[in-house]
């Protein structure tokens, strides 16, 4: 492998497999670089090596596509184009200033489950495919334990092979929930409602851009078709109202919302169940990039047209530049690794050489543009979170103490709130309470940038060269 280019990949993801797979069959060294056992995302996520699964391709409905990418995977690790690094979490992405021959780019790693080891891969171009995150927006009753995330009783599924209760109801806004509602009816749960908060006249109503993809309708109408047929009641413009509990989760109050997205006097309604699956869209992983240096257009990583980044040799794709589903990732890491590959030869890409994903690319961009525009939070639903709702559960500040940095102490921004109230300073440094926070608040919601995309041990940090531990 020595003198060809190099490129590291974070993330295994379908953007990840897609750039690594791209580069890899043009003569570069690709070391790909994830934080799970195995390669395939939340999106293509398998169950545990040693549950002995018989039938995994039950939890997929695109098995083919992740078994290309799986046996594309297995056959150039095998032929040296490929290092798989499983188990790392990258923490720092930075860029060798020392003018040795040891890398263009460096990522910095933290390996194995106790995370206290550092390890550190050199490449001459870095490919983030950090994927995205879930939303989900605070409400009475939201810590009780059974309220878990909807991608998050999707990974218990497919990763664990387990239900995360036996009676669910899968609530929010986005196309994830048909994926979570009708995978864990089919495992056995009983599903008692799913609850969209968006109205499905506002998707008739963009369906010149939705028709541009008749795969996805298509996909949609098979999804409604598997909700018909283990009977799972919908109420489309309904939300959660409250979770009731007391040692766990025993009921949810949903209510039907009005056009302008306020709850509806007199519809609150009860559902018994045992677990809530609640999830309010996705947001872009861009902790990495921003360290780097990248601009962000909004809360997503801005490209240009070959996945670039205006970061010289770091490219991104998939739902760090937007949330877009598998097969806008699959076609933006195809690109990214094509564009790679040719720069680091020293030579001008083609793009003709990736026209077909191009197209796929543009079509499914303007689709989830639309469906964005629909699968919002309600308007109101800051109305409904009451001053004693825990808002940060790391540092447990309620809506009150929020409120009051606003209303009382006078903060305008995000930063200045989390001075007051210690919201998002804890575990997940705001990942999770930051939207929250700007919708009780009313300020606008910014990334907020951080040395490091995770915690690191002071060891590992106390292991780097001087020069770096410096810079650092």
């Amino acid at each position: 492998m020595t003198g060809r280019p190099r490129l590291a990949v974070v993330g295994a993801g379908p953007a990840g497999l897609a750039g690594a797979l791209a580069a890899a069959a043009s003569g570069v060294h690709v070391t790909l670089v994830d934080a799970a056992d195995q390669a395939g995302g939340q999106f293509f996520r398998q169950p545990a090596t040693a549950l002995r699964a018989r039938r995994p391709q039950a939890l997929h409905h695109q098995w083919r596509a992740w078994q290309r990418l799986r046996d594309g995977l297995e056959r150039h690790v095998e032929g040296g184009r490929i290092e798989h690094l499983t188990g790392h979490h990258v923490w720092c992405v930075e860029r060798d200033s020392t003018g040795t021959p040891t890398g263009f780019l460096i990522v910095h790693a933290l390996r194995g489950a106790a995370q206290d080891d550092g390890v550190a891969v050199h490449a001459d171009a870095v490919l983030l495919a950090t994927g995205g995150y879930e939303q989900v927006l605070p409400f009475p009753g939201w810590t009780l334990p059974g309220v878990v995330t909807a991608g998050g009783a999707q990974a218990m599924l497919k990763g664990g092979l387990v239900l995360p209760g036996r009676t669910v109801v899968v609530a929010g806004t986005g196309p994830l929930l048909l994926p979570v509602a009708t995978g864990l009816a089919a495992a056995g749960a009983r599903v008692a409602a799913l609850v969209e908060s968006a109205d499905p006249r506002e998707l008739l109503r963009r369906a010149p851009a939705l028709a541009s993809q008749p795969g996805k309708l298509a996909e949609g109408a098979w999804y409604a078709g598997l909700l018909l047929r283990h009977r799972v009641r919908t109420l489309a413009r309904h939300t959660v109202v409250e979770a009731h509990g007391t040692d766990r989760l025993e009921a949810v109050t949903v209510a039907a919302l009005d056009r302008g997205g306020r709850v509806r006097p007199d519809t609150a309604r009860r559902i018994d169940c045992d677990t809530l699956a609640v999830g309010h869209g996705m947001l872009p992983h861009t902790d990495l990039a921003e360290t780097l240096g990248c601009t962000l257009a909004g809360m997503a990583v801005r490209v240009d047209g070959e996945q670039r980044t205006d970061v010289p040799g770091v490219w991104a794709a998939g739902e760090s530049t937007g949330i877009g589903g598998a097969a806008l990732a699959l076609a933006e890491g195809h690109i990214a690794g094509r564009s790679i590959a040719a720069r680091l030869h020293g030579t001008e890409p083609d793009p003709r050489g990736w026209a077909p994903a191009a197209r796929t690319r543009a079509r499914l961009r303007a689709f989830f543009a639309a469906a964005d525009s629909v699968y919002a939070p309600p308007a109101g639903w800051a109305d409904l979170v009451g001053d004693d709702t825990v808002v940060c559960r790391c540092e447990e500040v309620t809506a009150g103490d929020i409120r009051a940095a606003v209303g009382s102490l006078g903060a305008g921004d995000l930063r200045t709130v989390k001075l007051l109230t210690r919201a998002g300073m804890g575990w997940c440094q705001g990942r999770v309470c930051a939207p929250a926070v700007a919708g009780l608040t009313g300020c606008p919601l910014t990334p907020g940038r951080r040395p490091f995309a995770r915690p690191v041990p002071l060891g590992v940090l106390a292991a780097l060269p001087v020069d770096r531990r410096e810079k650092d």
